[in-house]
């Protein structure tokens, strides 16, 4: 499916949704999410649905994320990225909600990526503040989804000068999760320190020296593992304490 057919195809959606016609809506999506569509297509769609009246709209993604298709997911997260710019708290709400409803390492990482990491690139301080208490969040995929949050926005910055503050941000943000322990959780959040150690090693360097030297913070190897990938040989020297 190209995109003028996404486009379309999401219109008449959007359109069957709006008029409350929500399983004929479905059975239109459906055989797009049967088959392996590209996920930039599903977001496509899911851009045009979101765009819509929210009580309509989010009815018809609480349909969609009961039928617990991967692409479903893709679709959720594109609506609830449309929905950023009017209703930030909600469309948190939500897709903190459908994160546990999934239960799937795959789904975190899919609205994570489309639903707060978009947010910490257009309403940083905000969207920081709602993501605040995810990190102590009972359950893990809500955790990891903080790491992955932070991967979409390092990422996207790619290292620019002007953003090294919000890189200094997110960094003392995520040192109470450091000591995270489920390993769920531990993949995304080293995922997030991996990719800001690729576009602000010195920063990563001397946030891991603070952590690891000189508060002797206790950490699962892996999360050190990952935050050291792009790091030189000196500066993981002095991350770590040891000799390069």
């Amino acid at each position: 499916m190209n995109a003028r057919k996404a486009r379309e195809l999401g219109a008449r959606v959007a359109s069957l949704v709006q008029a409350g016609q929500m399983k004929q809506a479905y059975t239109l999506l459906a055989p797009v999410l049967a088959e392996r569509t590209p996920f930039p297509v599903l977001g496509r769609i899911g851009k045009l649905v979101g765009a819509g009246s929210l009580p309509e709209v989010n009815a018809f993604l609480k349909y969609v994320a009961s039928q617990r298709t991967m692409g479903g997911w893709v679709v959720i997260g594109g609506a609830l990225g449309a929905q950023l710019g009017r209703d930030l708290a909600g469309a948190f709400a939500r897709c903190h909600d459908w994160i546990v409803m999934a239960d799937v390492w795959y789904a975190t990482d899919i609205l994570g990526e489309r639903v707060p990491g978009p947010a910490l690139l257009a309403s940083f301080q905000p969207a920081l503040t709602l993501l605040e208490p995810w990190r102590a969040d009972a359950n893990r995929w809500v955790r990891r989804t903080v790491g992955v949050a932070i991967h979409f926005w390092a990422k996207r910055s790619r290292g620019a000068p002007e953003h090294a503050p919000q890189a200094g941000a997110l960094l003392a943000f995520l040192e109470p999760m450091f000591s995270e322990w489920d390993l769920d959780a531990v993949k995304g959040v080293g995922w997030g320190l991996k990719t800001l150690g690729k576009h602000y090693p010195d920063l990563v360097a001397g946030w891991l020296a603070q952590q690891v030297v000189h508060r002797q913070r206790r950490h699962r190897a892996l999360m050190l593992r990952k935050a050291l990938t792009y790091l030189s040989d000196g500066q993981r020297a002095r991350a770590t304490g040891e000799a390069p």
